[in-house]
């Protein structure tokens, strides 16, 4: 379990040197590493003379380790407390690359497993990624040419073995990714792939951590990504394992995001180069969400094989973590794709540690999955006594939470007192037995109720007069503004927007036809999508379109012109198909509604809140829509989501008041649009575009009043008239996207209604002080 430092070349100055923890702690956690390399256990042959090398050197690194962790305690929870819920407790020991001597041997694991259930003990963490290589014979490495060290002493596979013998004695078996992003910089890995590296702004590739010198693999690359999620893969298909846990090395030093590709990536994004200082707010926000992003990914991709599995996370403190390591590991847990938090306290001082353990965040996360904290139980150098055990151990059960030993060895054979001593004292410690069960562990829910997401004014490809667009990520693929359109349903999009991320196939071809004549064909498939860092519960059905055209009525459609398609995810609550509004999949209470905020016709975002509460529905005034059947694979409720008793004027023609018309509020469509199916309702007016003469109000009594006087702008005051015997409607109306610019409007799938409320009113009520 490795603790992060600052770069071994930074010079701290004497402020930032005032706020540091005793070091004595933090430094017995790098001696530890530094021991455990120099000791050669589990490094690979080719690397012996670099780790005596270190070995000789232990004493000067053990001395420069303890430039320790500052105390960063801004952190400050905005969310409501949820009541505390009973938690499985985690009573569990990581099995390290100190304890592999150990475990290479049949006969010890059998005796291993025995003792940690007898002393009531439930889970175990073996290390399966350290140093480059892998603890299990993977075909990934292999194919890479990475060579494998780490067989049983009769050839077996260790980790195999390991999980067998734990399971016969009912303890779960979580798979520990260890070294996460970090690989040492002499590694086949890092010599094969240089370009899968990241750096500091001054080109440097390493930085000194508790496990000496390293280097940090870039975890915004795809080709990483895709290498770090294929291992994962390995363990949960290949492995009975009962889940994965991820370490604080799941993250990059503050100071490291300045290779060509992520600088590139950033500027693509946001339109300016990295800023110089590696700790601009907005710079570490963008890493960290990244971070984020993928984390959130691989959180389905693991899900999506083992529904059960355990994603287990053991970082720093929060504030170290996010500030110093890009590990918004809060925002994890706050999302709902975190199972377990074991987080690391390796402090000598009881007060200290008391102190670290009442933290804001743990406090948080524990309401919400089993909590536990990591004690240091010993090093090779540097033992830790029974009663300091003992007095931690003691101070977290108060406090309702688990604990994580780190390491095997360090319980009972490498320490102060005699095995027998120090087992007496765990098995006080634990009396009575808690073995964990992962059936009980169902998916999560955001501890969130409500969310609001940036509505952008450009998408990521092609262009448009106006729109709204939603930043989303499709199996697993960089994020795409994609148009937001509340008029249609469904996800559809360009293969070109599609990530590494299992697609499951169907081959069935699919047609839609948007209302300005573009008809759209492509596949449909299921996959995993993201709407920003939101996870949907499952894979969700998609058009890959793969072609374009327009209908013989419509010739002049947005197919003709060459434009690239942008793709649309409609979040209508009328879907005419499987192909279902993606929103109905959302997690919890985000799922169950949404309301759209326009720009007021500005250059500004918009923005999209999913999840309706109490509080943000206030002001809405509420019309109906009307109840529709059921379709298979089509979640929840259906609604015809247009309005009825809409009253119409239009002035030159003979609606007059007329308040049997119906209206859709569609984002997805430039201009207004008013239909009549009786020409004698246009009176004198042509179908076309309507000219300033022809003002009209459209409005539902006591629920909003819009009006307007047409004009030549596309997308906020251009209106047309059309004129169809054919169509189903006496009048209908469309109102276009200059609607949202007036009104915020609702959408409740729950209840089946559509609110309205006046920009105007609320802007004014926002300055009220």
């Amino acid at each position: 379990m490795t603790t992060q430092f600052w770069e071994k070349t930074i010079k701290i100055n004497a402020t930032l040197t005032n706020l540091l923890f005793k070091p004595v702690g933090r430094g017995l956690l790098l001696c530890r590493r530094k021991l455990r390399k120099a000791s050669g256990i589990a490094a690979p042959l080719i690397h012996q003379g670099w780790w005596l090398l270190k070995k000789h050197l232990l004493p000067l690194l053990c001395l420069i380790s303890f430039v320790a962790v500052f105390l960063l305690n801004s952190f400050a929870p905005s969310f409501a407390q949820l009541p505390p819920q009973p938690r499985q407790e985690i009573r569990g020991v990581w099995l390290s690359g100190n304890d592999f001597n150990v475990f290479r041997n049949r006969s010890k694991v059998l005796a291993a497993m025995s003792q940690l259930r007898q002393l009531n003990f439930n889970t175990v963490y073996p290390v399966v990624w350290n140093d480059g290589y892998t603890y299990y014979p993977s075909a990934i490495m292999q194919k890479m040419g990475i060579p494998f060290f780490f067989k049983g002493t009769d050839g077996q596979d260790v980790i195999a073995d390991i999980i067998s013998q734990a399971h016969r004695e009912g303890l779960l078996v979580i798979p520990w990714f260890e070294f996460g992003f970090m690989v040492p910089l002499s590694s086949e890995l890092a010599s094969q792939h240089p370009d899968w590296l990241t750096q500091k702004a001054d080109e440097t590739q390493t930085s000194i951590s508790a496990a000496g010198e390293v280097a940090w693999l870039n975890p915004f690359h795809p080709q990483v990504q895709k290498f770090i999620t294929e291992l994962v893969m390995e363990i949960i298909t290949q492995y009975d394992a009962d889940g994965v846990q991820f370490d604080d090395n799941t993250s990059l030093p503050v100071d490291f995001g300045y290779d060509k590709y992520t600088i590139s990536l950033y500027t693509q994004e946001t339109g300016n180069p990295p800023p110089p200082n590696p700790q601009a707010t907005a710079w570490i926000k963008w890493r960290a969400d990244k971070i984020t992003a993928f984390m959130v990914d691989l959180h389905q991709t693991v899900k999506a094989r083992k529904p059960n599995a355990i994603f287990s996370i053991a970082p720093n403190y929060y504030d170290f973590a996010y500030k110093l390591q890009l590990q918004d590991w809060l925002n994890w847990v706050r999302l709902g794709i975190v199972d377990e938090l074991v987080m690391q306290v390796y402090r000598n001082d009881l007060e200290s540690f008391i102190a670290q353990i009442n933290r804001p965040e743990i406090l948080e996360t524990k309401q919400v999955i089993p909590t536990g904290i990591g004690i240091m139980a010993g090093l090779r150098n540097r033992p830790v006594s029974i009663a300091q055990i003992q007095s931690q151990v003691e101070a977290a059960q108060q406090r309702g939470l688990g604990i994580g030993f780190f390491y095997y060895e360090s319980l009972w054979d490498i320490a102060p007192e005699p095995a027998a001593q120090r087992q007496s004292a765990f098995a006080a410690l634990y009396p009575n037995s808690a073995l964990r069960d992962i059936s009980q562990n169902t998916p999560r829910k955001p501890t969130f109720d409500t969310i609001s997401l940036p509505l952008y004014t450009k998408p990521s490809l092609g262009q448009r007069v106006r729109g709204y667009f939603l930043e989303m990520a499709i199996a697993g693929g960089q994020p795409k503004r994609i148009l937001l359109d509340t008029g249609s349903a469904g996800l559809r999009v360009p293969k070109e927007f599609l990530g590494n991320a299992p697609i499951r196939r169907t081959g069935q071809n699919i047609k839609e036809v948007l209302s300005d004549g573009t008809i759209l064909e492509g596949e449909l498939v299921y996959t995993n999508i993201r709407f920003g860092l939101l996870p949907t519960a499952e894979p969700i059905p998609v058009q890959i379109v793969t072609n374009r055209q327009c209908t013989a009525q419509k010739p002049n459609c947005s197919a003709k012109n060459g434009v690239p398609f942008s793709g649309i995810i409609g979040v209508n609550y009328f879907e005419k198909s499987v192909l279902y509004n993606p929103l109905r999949k959302l997690l919890g209470n985000l799922s169950n509604g949404f309301i759209v905020i326009g720009n007021g016709g500005s250059n500004k975002n918009g923005s999209l809140i999913l999840g309706l509460t109490a509080d943000n529905q206030a002001d809405f005034k509420m019309a109906a829509w009307s109840k529709q059947p059921e379709i298979n694979d089509v979640p929840g409720d259906r609604w015809d989501s247009q309005v009825s008793k809409v009253c119409l004027t239009l002035a030159g023609s003979s609606a007059k008041n007329s308040c049997n018309g119906t209206m859709i509020t569609d984002t997805g469509t430039i201009n207004g649009l008013t239909e009549f199916k009786s020409a004698s309702t246009a009176a004198k007016l042509k179908p076309g575009v309507l000219g300033s003469a022809n003002a009209l109000k459209v409005a539902i009594n006591g629920i909003f009043d819009y009006s307007l006087t047409p004009g030549t702008r596309d997308g906020f005051n251009r209106w047309n008239l059309n004129i169809s015997p054919q169509a189903e409607l006496t009048i209908f109306v469309n109102t276009g996207i200059a609607f949202f610019d007036k009104y915020d409007v609702l959408f409740d799938q729950v209840n089946g209604k559509q609110g309205f409320r006046s920009r105007r009113k609320q802007e004014s009520k926002d300055l009220l002080p």
